[in-house]
C-alpha cells in the first residue's frame, strides 16, 4: 500500500512534473511551467523522503538565467533567486494522514463527541474568537463560514474549533485548528482535527495540515492527531522584490 492516497501524490507531483525539466537528479529537480499562477510563480516541495522539487514561471527562469542541461544544486539554485531579489515565504509543513491511518480514523466513532458548528452558532463562534488573540486567530484562520467547522465544549463553552475548506479545486480540504490557551493540552484540539478530518474523508477528501516549521506546539498536534509528515513547501513571498 502507498504511504499516501494518489489525490495527494497527483497534486504536489502535477506542478512540478508537468512542465519542462530543466535539470534533474536524484535528489534535485528544477522545471518551469508556464501554468503557475502569478502566487505561485516559484514554489520548492522537499518531500519527507529527501527530494526536493523546484518549478517556476518561464519569464523568472529567465531573470535567474536558469537553462536546460546546466549543472544546478538547491544551494545553487537558491543562491539565484537571493540575487534576482526572490524571496520566498517562510516554509510550511505539510501534514496527511496516511492511507493505513486513514482506514483506522474512518472506522472510529466519533458521533456524538464533538459538534459540528453552523451558522446558527454565531454567537458561540463570536465569544470564542473574542477570546482568542489576533495573533492566534490570523495564525489558526478558524471561520465559522468556512466549509466544515467542529468544535469541542467544555461546560457549555466553546473552547476548540476547526475549520476547512477546499485547496486549490482539489480534493484535499485544508484545515486550521484554535485551542484558548487556558483549555490547551487537554486533547480538545486533537478531538476536533480527527473528527473533522473524518468528516473530510467522508466526503471524499483529504484533509492537509499546514503549520510553519517554527511551530513546534502545531507540529506536535499534527502527530498525536495521527497525521505524518509529507514534505515542507515553499512558495514566493507576497513581498517578493522581482
Amino acid at each position: 500500500m502507498p504511504l499516501f492516497s494518489q489525490t495527494i501524490t497527483d497534486f504536489w507531483r502535477e506542478p512540478f512534473l508537468n512542465g519542462d525539466v530543466l535539470y534533474s537528479d536524484e535528489v534535485f529537480t528544477v522545471a518551469i511551467n508556464s501554468d503557475l499562477s502569478e502566487d505561485r510563480r516559484v514554489m520548492v516541495l522537499e518531500t519527507s523522503d529527501g527530494r526536493v522539487m523546484a518549478v517556476l514561471t518561464p519569464a523568472l527562469a529567465d531573470k535567474l538565467g536558469l537553462y536546460q542541461r546546466q549543472d544546478l544544486s538547491e544551494p545553487t539554485f537558491r543562491r539565484k533567486l537571493n540575487e534576482a531579489g526572490v524571496t520566498l515565504h517562510g516554509a510550511d509543513y505539510l501534514f496527511y494522514f496516511s492511507e493505513a491511518d486513514k482506514n483506522v480514523l474512518l472506522q472510529e466513532n466519533l458521533e456524538g463527541v464533538l459538534c459540528q458548528l453552523t451558522e446558527q452558532d454565531d454567537a458561540v463562534f463570536s465569544e470564542f474568537q473574542s477570546s482568542a488573540s489576533e495573533q492566534d486567530l490570523d495564525d489558526a484562520y478558524v471561520e465559522l463560514d468556512h466549509w466544515a467547522v467542529f468544535g469541542s465544549f467544555e461546560q457549555n463553552r466553546l473552547v476548540s474549533a476547526a475549520s476547512m475548506y477546499p485547496w486549490e479545486n482539489a480534493q484535499i480540504a485544508d484545515l486550521g485548528v484554535l485551542t484558548l490557551t487556558p483549555f490547551r493540552g487537554k486533547g480538545h484540539a486533537r478531538k476536533v482535527v480527527r473528527s473533522i478530518s473524518k468528516y473530510a474523508c467522508d466526503q471524499g477528501y483529504e484533509p492537509q495540515y499546514r503549520c510553519q516549521l517554527d511551530n513546534q506546539a502545531s507540529t506536535s498536534l499534527a502527530k498525536a492527531a495521527g497525521l505524518t509528515l509529507f514534505g515542507k513547501w515553499e512558495v514566493i513571498s507576497p513581498d517578493s522584490t522581482d
